[in-house]
């Protein structure tokens, strides 16, 4: 014996109907209170914040309070919204659990604002020590109108390469490059000069007259 199912009804067909289109629905002031509770727990913060504006005059805080609760809860966390709920009782007050989660993300989102403002201070004033000390350091070099390359074997064939510091090898340089050590090398090439003059001036050595009074004697006999 086959078992027959029952047919949904009409209100939970329309129940499901609201369920998968949400993200549409903006005005329920025509709904009854019943209907919305099956339909508007379903929606997210942004859905259900549409649908209480679009259906204003009409408060639906009978349906809505217990759905912004517990998005406070979500959002915030059970010790914060519980920490409210003490508040709340003993000042004898009573707020809409929405208004407080406004003002809760709003509080948030001023205090999120705070921070990266600090952050940004605080770091442009880093980098501002670290450009004036660059600038403190560059400085201290004195100026120089001859540009030249600092390579690891330097100008004039002299190496360099030993020399770690672009300052060093500046100083360096210009001292070698000076008058005073162009004069003591051209000094020296004149030494060495004159040396190599002497030398080929120089008289014969002892064995080569040694031959010619040979070759001289040599020739007396033959006569």
């Amino acid at each position: 014996m086959l078992m027959s199912t029952k047919a949904p009804s009409l209100v939970k067909l329309c129940i499901g109907t609201a369920i998968a289109n949400l993200r549409y629905i903006g005005d329920v002031g025509g709904l009854e209170m019943h209907l919305l509770e099956g339909i508007l727990p379903h929606c997210t913060v942004d859905q259900l914040m549409h649908i209480e504006n679009s259906t204003e005059p009409v408060d639906l805080t009978p349906v809505t309070n217990d759905l912004w609760k517990r998005f406070y809860e979500q959002q915030f966390g059970a010790e914060h919204m519980m920490l409210v709920m003490r508040r709340m009782k003993q000042k004898h007050v009573a707020f809409k659990w929405r208004l407080l989660y406004e003002a809760k993300t709003k509080e948030r989102k001023e205090f999120q604002s705070k921070s990266a403002e600090k952050l940004k201070k605080r770091y442009e004033e880093e980098l501002a020590k670290k450009q004036s000390k660059q600038v403190r350091i560059c400085s201290k070099v004195p100026p120089s109108s001859n540009k030249r390359s600092f390579s690891l074997v330097g100008c004039s064939g002299y190496n360099l390469s030993h020399i770690k510091s672009n300052i060093m090898k500046k100083a360096k340089l210009e001292y070698l490059n000076s008058n005073e050590v162009k004069i003591h090398a051209a000094m020296r090439r004149n030494i060495v000069e004159r040396k190599s003059c002497l030398t080929r001036s120089a008289p014969p050595s002892k064995p080569t007259r040694f031959l010619e009074k040979s070759s001289a004697s040599t020739s007396r006999i033959s006569k």
